[in-house]
């Protein structure tokens, strides 16, 4: 496999993903206990805007420089737009934070990280960006096989009970990623059936996705969310023109604060049409 998301850091479903990811952490350090976060396909954690892979895509124009511009943003932004702020800070007006990044920014000093990265110089970067937290273990090696293997969390031989899995693959073949992707949501709810388990998908052509959202709904979980956000129409096979994240287990009334992030974002990142929608695909008491 040949990918890397340099090319595609801070595009608009960076902006999306990760704005979620955010909120989610945020309902994980509301309590006290311990919490866990496993990233299965984590990249490099730091992304440069103005040089190499992103900047002969551009694509962070329309996605995280979009809504840097804005003198102010809608307030379900905010955190985000907070996170971006510390990472520059830090790193550059160029830099952008991967997911490893935006967790260890998230969690706390009792909170754990496993970030999983098959491509050996990406891994070797994820190791030289945060290597040296204690709170964070890079592993290169396959993320999927790391579900079956890090889950249930333990710390210090003590299990930990609460936390995400954030599966965020490539998608070169995108039909053929939906295979492995929900064979491994299974065998991590199996194995984990209290975690929050998120999966982000490319959207192309609706028609791909419907029948990967009808198995989804049969997922073992308590509960199956689906939040998309199209920042143009589904007119065109060639290009990304929104994408999605199916989140099982989702945090009590999750679905109300997606219903204010995603207008923000499509009023923000949309440059011709798009939409959003918000879906139960298994709603908790079913």
């Amino acid at each position: 496999m040949n990918y890397r998301h340099a090319f595609h850091a801070g595009n608009h479903a960076d902006v999306f993903k990760h704005a979620v990811l955010l909120a989610l952490c945020d309902t994980l350090v509301a309590k006290p206990s311990p919490c866990f976060a496993l990233d299965t396909h984590a990249g490099r954690g730091l992304y440069r805007l103005d040089e190499g892979e992103a900047r002969r895509t551009g694509e962070a124009a329309e996605g995280v420089e979009a809504l840097m511009r804005r003198a102010s943003v809608p307030a379900a932004l905010a955190r985000y737009r907070e996170a971006i702020g510390v990472c520059r800070a830090a790193h550059g007006d160029a830099a952008y934070p991967g997911s490893p990044w935006l967790l260890a920014h998230a969690l706390r000093t009792q909170d754990r990280i496993a970030c999983c990265e098959l491509q050996v110089d990406e891994a070797d970067a994820l190791r030289r960006q945060l290597g040296a937290d204690p709170r964070v273990g890079v592993h290169q090696r396959d993320g999927y096989a790391a579900i079956g293997a890090l889950l249930p969390p333990r710390s210090e031989g003590v299990r930990i009970g609460r936390g995400l899995v954030l599966v965020d693959p490539p998608y070169e073949a995108q039909r053929a990623e939906f295979d492995p992707a929900l064979a491994a949501l299974r065998e991590g709810l199996g194995r984990w059936p209290q975690g929050m388990f998120v999966l982000w998908y490319p959207i192309k052509q609706r028609a791909t996705v419907q029948p990967f959202l009808r198995r989804a709904a049969h997922l073992p979980a308590k509960s199956v969310l689906c939040a998309e956000l199209m920042v143009r129409p589904e007119e065109s096979a060639l290009r990304m023109n929104g994408s999605g994240l199916l989140l099982c287990n989702a945090p009590w009334r999750f679905e109300r604060l997606l219903e204010g992030l995603l207008p923000a974002l499509q009023s923000t990142l949309a440059t011709r049409g798009g939409g959003h929608r918000v879906q139960w695909l298994r709603a908790p008491d079913a």
